[in-house]
């Protein structure tokens, strides 16, 4: 098993080599989708239940590797992993239009950031009964409360969005509720594809996907790619999982 250990939140590992002066050398190597279970596995430990996010820029596939990694990991047995979307604390469309702010859903101050962190706060200290977080519906484009159950059996907990490693008002409570933050980079011309894809599968034409895309969008995507550097784990695109790929036994 190649070992995780960096120093930098950019990937590699350490061995010692015979002949180097401090003892130490160190290597890139390629980070896998299986080393990423490992570690995910390793922040559970006995009487403390922990909570691991992935962010990234819109489209970096930060929804599939956490639901790989929740599927993989609670496997065929009593489920211990549980995941829990930032996407249920978008401010509801009536809101938006009372603040102004619906040209730009899906910016920092579209969202409840103080009730994220509450939330996130209550799932690691509340572990003796059930925490309910809420959903999203991407057809309606609304949350949806009380949708989404964290058990009393989860030991980790797996969450995910944009703006985990933001400093910036509220969403500066985020990161301290959080045991390690993986940050997804994804090939540009990837992203956008996905992006403009996702928005056409959920009513937007093709214009008018593309202009999302480039406009309110990029503008998020280039905000979140400035806190990358605070990320403990820089995932390249090569180990992020296929939506396909089948479930290790």
């Amino acid at each position: 098993m190649v070992s995780l250990l960096t120093e930098s939140p950019i990937f590699g590992a350490t061995w010692p080599r015979p002949g180097d002066r401090d003892g130490w050398h160190t290597l890139p190597v390629p980070l896998t989708f299986d080393d990423l279970l490992t570690r995910a596995t390793a922040l559970a430990r006995p009487g403390r239940r922990a909570v691991l996010g992935i962010t990234g820029s819109p489209g970096a596939g930060k929804t599939t590797l956490a639901e790989q990694l929740v599927r993989q990991l609670n496997g065929t047995g009593e489920p211990w992993v549980a995941h829990v979307p930032m996407d249920g604390f978008h401010l509801a469309d009536v809101e938006l239009d009372r603040l102004d702010r619906r040209e730009r859903k899906g910016a920092p101050d579209t969202f409840d950031a103080a009730g994220y962190a509450a939330l996130l706060r209550r799932v690691r200290e509340e572990t003796d009964e059930i925490v309910y977080a809420p959903g999203f519906e991407r057809v309606l484009e609304q949350p949806i409360a009380g949708a989404i159950p964290v058990l009393t059996t989860a030991r980790l907990v797996v969450t995910e969005g944009n703006y985990l490693l933001l400093e910036a008002g509220s969403w500066a409570r985020v990161r301290p509720c959080l045991d390690e933050v993986w940050f997804c980079e994804a090939d540009e011309d990837e992203r956008v594809r996905r992006l403009v894809a996702r928005h056409e599968e959920f009513g937007k034409d093709h214009e008018t996907a593309v202009a999302w895309v480039w406009g309110t969008d990029q503008r998020n995507a280039d905000l979140v790619a400035s806190t990358r550097g605070r990320a403990d784990l820089v995932i390249p695109p090569a180990a992020l999982p296929s939506p396909y790929r089948v479930p290790r036994s």
